[in-house]
């Protein structure tokens, strides 16, 4: 099974999200944790989850051209770098930083920049961004604790982070398909432009923008934009018609959701899983521990875990309690705390036999994917857009990473009808 596609994503849901897109789209996808050292699995298309949306602009782009190093090694034939499909990061980067090292790693001068998904309310219309029909600077992402998102206008973004020169290829193109994008993305090439915002506010615009991308080296962009990918390499006969690439093992078990994400979305499922299973919300301004925290978790779960209805353990919060968190702690020792936290409640549940596990918020996922030594992920059918279960290697247990801003309101209960 050759290489197709090779994929760096910079944190962990987001690579799920965008395994889980391809799968969907016919082609067999691993997920591998970290800067691949060996031999990497057969599949149809590789997705390195790394952990540098809100790294050091340094150590960002080392791991990621480290990642793509291992991934062009392997045969990959055309590369994709997968951000948030907020496109949130600081105007230092990491997104401007981390892509400039990768054109330049293959030696080419321009790249696509479309972080749209319509089926989950992210579109672009002449180079904004909306979530639903708000902004993205009044969608909440202005409050985000790590990259709060200020300014919807993605040229303006992107090129605060950027030396290049940064155009767009509006609605108006976009609607005319393929060729007429392919066309814009050429002359503004050709003028001197390194990255094009594409517009995109539905499923056609996206399938159109892969199809119109299918000779470039690199493509940049949200899950979404994958979506018109697997057609590419089926066109050329190198990907063949699969009917199991989401197959995973049986599961069962018992379950579990740890939470740390302060989103919109995240906040409303805890609250609607308030209603229907056993919630527990750490205090953790009152009780700034790490250990205290996880140990008062694991005694609260005793006697509540069950194989038919979850338990769900939250360090999440709205902004004024998160905001006071920092203040106390400082930024980045407020989030490492909650990460320690919450890594050690997963590897307690686990240990005490749950072995299907819903982890909400980006980097609350790395910390329990490092802390349970999962390796690859098998991407299997989705829960809800952009969030699927996978099989994690090698610990034999299904894991279900959740970005904080995707799922439905019920989705902490429904995932578990799903697998």
């Amino acid at each position: 099974m050759p290489l197709l596609l090779g994929c760096i994503a910079d944190d962990f849901t987001g690579a799920t999200d965008l395994a889980s897109m391809l799968v969907r789209n016919g082609m067999a996808t691993v997920q591998v944790i970290g800067v691949p050292t060996g031999p990497l699995p057969e599949a149809d298309a590789i997705v390195v989850a790394l952990k540098s949306r809100t790294a050091p602009v340094r150590d960002a782009v080392a791991e990621s051209v480290a990642a793509a190093d291992a991934l062009l090694a392997a045969g990959a034939q055309q590369l994709f770098f997968k951000y948030c499909s907020t496109f949130d990061s600081t105007d230092a980067g990491n997104i401007g930083p981390v892509a400039d090292a990768l054109l330049k790693r293959l030696g080419a001068g321009f790249a696509l920049a479309c972080p749209a998904f319509p089926a989950n309310n992210r579109s672009i219309y002449q180079g904004h961004l909306f979530v639903g029909g708000t902004l993205l600077n009044e969608s909440g992402m202005e409050n985000h604790p790590l990259t709060p998102m200020k300014d919807a206008n993605l040229v303006r973004v992107l090129s605060r982070q950027t030396e290049g020169a940064v155009g767009l290829v509006p609605f108006a193109v976009v609607e005319q398909g393929a060729t007429s994008i392919r066309q814009a993305m050429t002359r503004l090439a050709e003028g001197g432009r390194r990255y094009a915002i594409v517009d995109a506010v539905s499923d056609s615009h996206l399938m159109a923008i892969g199809e119109a991308a299918a000779s470039h080296p690199l493509i940049t962009g949200g899950s979404g934009v994958a979506m018109g990918l697997p057609a590419n390499f089926r066109a050329k006969g190198l990907l063949p018609s699969r009917d199991d690439a989401a197959t995973l093992p049986e599961a069962g078990g018992l379950c579990a959701v740890v939470a740390g994400s302060c989103s919109r979305a995240t906040l409303g499922q805890i609250g609607f899983a308030r209603d229907h299973a056993p919630v527990l919300e750490l205090d953790v301004l009152g009780t700034p521990d790490a250990a205290v925290l996880a140990a008062q978790a694991l005694a609260w779960a005793e006697g509540k875990l069950d194989a038919q209805r979850p338990i769900v353990i939250a360090a999440s919060a709205p902004p004024e309690q998160v905001a006071a968190l920092q203040a106390k702690l400082g930024r980045d020792a407020a989030g490492a705390l909650v990460e320690h936290a919450l890594s050690s409640v997963a590897e307690g549940l686990v240990a005490r036999g749950v072995k299907r596990l819903v982890v909400a918020g980006g980097e609350t996922s790395g910390a329990v994917v490092s802390r349970l030594g999962v390796t690859t992920l098998r991407i299997g059918h989705e829960i809800d857009p952009g969030v699927p279960w996978t099989f994690a290697e090698p610990t034999g247990i299904h894991l279900a990473l959740k970005s904080g801003n995707f799922g439905a309101r019920d989705f902490f209960l429904k995932a578990f009808d799903h697998v």
